[in-house]
C-alpha cells in the first residue's frame, strides 16, 4: 500500500460489493486487497496484512499443490470442511470454526480443498507479512469450540508477547474472532495500530456505521471501536510496516 498521511485517525468502511470479486465456477472469491488477476498498487496491505480473500469452494473443488515463502498463512474455516496436505508431510481436515495456520517461512508446498463432496466450504483465508525472514516452514491447525467465542473475543492467533494466543506467528499482530448475539463486544488499539475488521455473517453496528455480511472497517489510530449486533466476527490488530507513514 503506498504511504498514507495518518496524522489522524482513519476510519473507514469498505462495502461487501466494494472488493474485487471472481467467479470459477468451483471458486467464487472475494478479495480484499491485490491478489491473483486483481492488481491495485494503491491497495496492497492495511499495515502488516497482506491477503484477506473470502472463499466459497464447490464440493470436492480446491486448490492443487502450489508453493509459498515468506509468508504467516492463516485460514478460518467458517462452514464446510477444509483438507490440507503439504510437502512437509502434514495433512488434516479444519472444521467450521477452525483454523489452520501456516509459516511459509523457505518454502513449502500445499493443496486445499474442501473436504466434502455435496457441500459448499466457505473460508477466509488472510497472509500477514512475517516479522522474521528465513525462517523453518510450519504447520498445524486448531479446533474451537462456539463457547469461546460467544459474545466475546477470543484470540486466536499473536505475535505480541502480551497476548496469550494459542497459535503463534512472527509478526507482532493479533486475530480475534467473536460471535455476537445481540450482543456487544469493543475492539481496542494502542497507539499507531492498524485495525480490519470483517463481518463474515449476520449484521452489526460498528462505530456508528451499520455493517452486513462482507462489509469491513479499516481503521488507524482509533483507540477504541464499539460493535454490537448478531454476527460473526473476524478481527485483525496490526503493526505498520517501515514504509508506512509516521
Amino acid at each position: 500500500m503506498a504511504a498514507l498521511s495518518l496524522d489522524s485517525p482513519v476510519f473507514e468502511v469498505i462495502r461487501a460489493a466494494q472488493r474485487a470479486h471472481a467467479d470459477h465456477g468451483w471458486l467464487d472469491t472475494y478479495y480484499s486487497f491485490s491478489f491473483a488477476d486483481y492488481q491495485d498498487p494503491a491497495n496492497l496491505n492495511w499495515g502488516a496484512l497482506r491477503v484477506f480473500n473470502d472463499d466459497t469452494i464447490a464440493p470436492g473443488a480446491g486448490f492443487p499443490e502450489h508453493a509459498h515463502r515468506e509468508m504467516e498463512i492463516v485460514t478460518y474455516v467458517l462452514s464446510g470442511e477444509l483438507a490440507h496436505r503439504d510437502s512437509m508431510g502434514n495433512h488434516g481436515i479444519v472444521a467450521a470454526g477452525g483454523v489452520q495456520f501456516m509459516s511459509a517461512g523457505t518454502g513449502v508446498r500445499h493443496s486445499e480443498f474442501n473436504a466434502s463432496s455435496t457441500q459448499p466450504l466457505h473460508l477466509v483465508q488472510m497472509w500477514v507479512i512475517p516479522g522474521r525472514s528465513g525462517t523453518e516452514p510450519s504447520y498445524g491447525e486448531m479446533a474451537f469450540a462456539i463457547e469461546q467465542r460467544r459474545n466475546r473475543w477470543l484470540e486466536v492467533v499473536s505475535g505480541e508477547p502480551a497476548v496469550t494466543a494459542p497459535i503463534r506467528i512472527t509478526q507482532a499482530a493479533t486475530l480475534r474472532v467473536a460471535r455476537l448475539e445481540g450482543s456487544s463486544v469493543a475492539a481496542v488499539f494502542a497507539p499507531r495500530r492498524y485495525g480490519f475488521l470483517f463481518v463474515a455473517r449476520g449484521d452489526v453496528t460498528a462505530g456508528g456505521q451499520a455493517l452486513r455480511a462482507g462489509d469491513a472497517v479499516r481503521c488507524y489510530g482509533l483507540p477504541r471501536l464499539e460493535i454490537a449486533g448478531t454476527a460473526e466476527l473476524v478481527c485483525w490488530d496490526l503493526p505498520p510496516l517501515n514504509d508506512d507513514a509516521a
